[in-house]
């Protein structure tokens, strides 16, 4: 049996998923956005472990626990450096180390916003597609992921 891939728009903190990822900064600082969102509902729990886990370099990711929320796990994903910009590359080296972390959880869903969009800078369509092609990549080899 294949990974399902889903689209959809939703809250991402109201799903009941094994791990959501937060589109993160490299200093885990869970300030606005998607972050924001994160810890508004998951509590301070999270940003208290971010900052236990320190930086993290560019395109690298990390797990923290999910606090409050449904997930299990929020998967920090650190696709732009604070007050920069996302780029292509680091949206498909966060995409891809989520994935990896993912897999070392034996997580079997997972729930991505759109990394690098909104303060990041790029457009919605030009994530998803990065987001996407990595996907692709990852889920022809063995996964424990049945979800996405």
């Amino acid at each position: 049996m294949g990974v399902k891939i889903q689209f959809m728009k939703a809250d991402i903190t109201e799903m009941a998923v094994d791990a959501i990822v937060n589109a993160a900064n490299t200093d885990l600082v869970m300030g606005a956005g998607v972050a924001a969102a994160i810890l508004q509902r998951g509590g301070d729990k999270i940003q208290e472990e971010c900052e236990r886990i320190g930086v993290v370099r560019l395109g690298a990711a990390a797990v923290t626990i999910g606090g409050s929320l449904k997930a299990l796990y929020v998967i920090q994903a650190a696709s732009m450096r604070p007050g920069e910009k996302a780029t292509i590359e680091s949206i498909r080296q966060a995409t891809r180390a989520s994935l990896l972390r993912a897999e070392e959880k034996t997580i079997r869903s997972l729930a991505f916003p759109a990394l690098g969009a909104g303060a990041g800078g790029v457009s919605v369509e030009a994530c998803a597609e990065a987001m996407l092609g990595v996907v692709l990549d990852h889920v022809k080899m063995r996964t424990s992921l049945e979800k996405i």
